[in-house]
């Protein structure tokens, strides 16, 4: 076979069409989470989205890995990719209008599903499968995920440009069962309450100061 009658190289599949078709198509779907908005506020002001969220969730998770032994990383970043994005469909809803009864947790694992189905059987499972991990809390790993997501959303709150009368006493004690669980959790929760009993005071501190100078 002449040179010119040799396939190139850089036009071999490295991986099945149909599989890549499918893993695009479902990243086109799951996108949808750059415009799911959740209740914080960035330091600008700007409503923050569910990617936002679980980008920085993801980062912390890496920074943090060498302190925290035993913890397989990859499934850890894995679990903090997946775990809200049932809400590219059903949108988010703030921790203080959640209930053990507000049907949230079928709707999601629905949306899930239907969010998944365009992907390989094998993804399919797999994303479900760290999904079911992260909401059962079954291994060490989603534990962390969890602990951390809870600490996540409160160091944001911290830097948030919020709306006036913003609850932040809610975040004292927001995910306690399972920041608790884990001592580099505890510790950082420590510190992330202490931030947030000092930005309750300067907030009151704030109010009386606006009282005075419009009495």
């Amino acid at each position: 076979m002449s040179s010119d009658q040799r396939p190139d190289p850089s036009l071999a599949q490295a991986i099945d069409p149909t599989r890549l078709e499918s893993i695009v198509c479902f990243l086109q779907s799951a996108a949808a989470l750059k415009d799911t908005l959740r209740s914080g506020r960035t330091a600008s002001g700007r409503q923050e989205s569910t990617a936002d969220h679980s980008w920085r969730l993801g980062l912390l998770a890496m920074l943090l890995a060498d302190d925290l032994d035993g913890i397989n990383l990859v499934r850890l970043l894995q679990l903090c990719l997946v775990h809200d994005l049932a809400e590219a469909i059903t949108g988010d809803v703030p921790a203080p209008c959640q209930g053990p009864a507000d049907g949230r947790k079928a709707r999601e694992r629905a949306a899930l599903r239907d969010l998944c189905a365009p992907l390989p059987e094998d993804l399919r499972h797999r994303v479900e499968a760290l999904c079911e991990d992260y909401e059962s809390c079954g291994s060490p790993e989603s534990l962390i995920a969890k602990g951390l997501d809870k600490i996540e959303t409160m160091l944001q709150h911290l830097i948030g440009a919020n709306p006036a009368g913003f609850d932040y006493r809610f975040n004292l004690s927001y995910g306690r069962q399972i920041t608790d669980r884990h001592p580099l959790l505890r510790q950082m929760r420590s510190d992330v309450d202490a931030q947030t009993r000092r930005r309750i005071a300067d907030e009151r501190a704030d109010a009386g100061t606006s009282q005075t100078f419009s009495a």
